[in-house]
């Protein structure tokens, strides 16, 4: 029966290397003078590199490679109730489906974690072999037409050699966006793929525990995304980073609920211990279009899509830096009370996809937003 659901969600991997929405016009009152640690963030004129299409969307030359004429939206100056649905729909045909791939952990500093020695092939301990990875599985379903999503991260066991029929499952977290199981507190989408979650995961009475995860498709391949995870501790209004998990995973096709194995498929090797990101590649001043969704922190409303803001320019330093293999960072910054959640892709020179959310000094989710960025020369 799972194949009669994936019927519905036809896919359409064409590459879209430009998928934000339609932009929305609307006083959002976005403050981003109120700086995170030094990630500063403000509206900017468009410099003379800097292309504008029909569409009033803005590009940049160095990362217009692989776009499709069909891809680029028209312009829809008056947005309509249909049209969100429409953005809810193409989010769904591009997240749903069999996401496999690799999962590892890491610490606060950027440290690979090592798999637990139970689950570790008695071969690889003989070999004095570390293990850092997990093969993974992230069957996802968004049903297009109603807000709802579920979706399963699967842990396979470690194998020696490639043997996808000895695959077994060693956990499955299920997680529930929307309808009567809804379990996220909140929840930003966009037509591409990309979204935002806010997961709480435990409460002891003195602190909470938090997932900030941020799912980032690949802007020149809808097929490849990674999703970052922060385990953040919530002391009243302190956020205090714990650990990271990284998902690097492949689009193997429509949705199957898991039943099949990526097993010697899977087109990724393993990451966890290869070299980390160059921060001289990913500190600087950064430019780019830029799409929000607000929050404020009140109420039943806890899924919104991420609409476009104009263009945005940050200067990033590497304070509370954390660099991760696979031309992947994040950080989670500090200033004034407020705080910033931020992890991004490289996913060419120069050019990358960040994601960050924004919390009150009241420790309230102020705003998500997801841009894509590319470097600004010395001498613009």
């Amino acid at each position: 029966m799972v194949l009669a659901a994936s019927s519905v969600i036809s896919h359409n991997r064409t590459i879209n290397s430009m998928a934000f929405p339609l932009p929305k016009h609307r006083n959002i009152a976005v403050n981003h003078h109120q700086h995170h640690s030094k990630v500063y963030l403000h509206s900017f004129p468009r410099p003379h590199d800097v292309y504008q299409c029909s569409n009033g969307k803005i590009f940049n030359p160095s990362c217009l490679a692989k776009t499709a004429v069909s891809d680029v939206q028209l312009h829809n100056p008056n947005p309509t109730t249909a049209a969100a649905a429409n953005a809810w729909s193409e989010f769904a045909r591009n997240v749903s489906g069999e996401w496999d791939g690799l999962g590892a952990d890491f610490s606060i500093k950027g440290s690979p974690i090592e798999l637990p020695e139970s689950v570790v092939p008695e071969a690889y301990r003989e070999w004095e072999v570390k293990v850092y990875d997990w093969q993974t599985q992230c069957p996802t379903l968004a049903e297009p037409g109603k807000k709802v999503m579920t979706y399963k991260t699967i842990k396979l066991l470690p194998t020696v050699g490639c043997e996808a029929d000895a695959a077994t499952r060693y956990s499955m977290d299920e997680r529930n966006i929307g309808g009567v199981d809804n379990k996220v507190s909140a929840f930003a989408y966009q037509a591409s793929g990309c979204y935002t979650a806010i997961w709480p995961v435990a409460d002891n009475g003195t602190h909470e525990l938090w997932e900030l995860e941020h799912c980032l498709i690949n802007p020149r391949d809808k097929e490849s995304r990674v999703r970052i995870i922060q385990v953040v501790r919530v002391d009243g209004t302190k956020f205090v980073l714990q650990n990271i998990r990284v998902f690097c995973e492949q689009w193997y096709g429509p949705f199957r609920n898991g039943d099949q194995l990526g097993g010697c498929a899977i087109r990724d090797s393993a990451f966890a211990s290869t070299a980390t990101t160059k921060a001289s590649d990913v500190v600087g001043e950064w430019q780019g279009p830029n799409a929000v969704a607000t929050f404020d922190g009140f109420g039943d409303i806890f899924l919104e899509e991420l609409e476009d803001n104009g263009a945005l320019k940050s200067i990033r330093d590497e304070n509370n830096l954390v660099l991760l293999p696979k031309q992947l960072w994040c950080a989670l910054q500090e200033r004034g009370g407020e705080t910033c959640s931020e992890v991004g892709w490289l996913f060419d020179q120069g050019c990358a996809i960040t994601s960050r959310c924004s919390f009150s000094s009241e420790g309230k989710l102020k705003e998500v937003s997801v841009a894509r960025e590319t470097t600004v020369s010395e001498d613009v």
